[in-house]
């Protein structure tokens, strides 16, 4: 992938990514106190889709939101979330 190979050229660590199912194959779990509720579908009722993800590295949020404007997601049109992990 180039956008992989340049964002590691800039020091940017690429730690997981995957191109996810259709969004028929999701599946919805929620708790409430012990129950647990099992749905077939996404979560979000909305006209956009996941269509994957990629867990980077980066020195900064400038950085990441380079990285994001650089993904090919985002160069044909679609959009790059930035969230950072939490820790624990």
């Amino acid at each position: 992938m180039p956008w992989a190979r340049e964002m590691e050229a800039r020091g940017v660590i690429l730690h997981d990514g995957a191109q996810l199912q259709p969004v028929a194959t999701a599946t919805t779990v929620r708790t409430s106190g012990a129950d647990i509720l099992v749905a077939d579908g996404p979560f979000a009722e909305t006209k956009e889709v996941i269509l994957g993800y990629d867990v980077i590295e980066c020195a900064d949020l400038d950085e990441a939101i380079f990285a994001a404007s650089r993904h090919p997601v985002a160069r044909d049109g679609g959009v790059v979330e930035i969230r950072p992990i939490l820790a624990y």
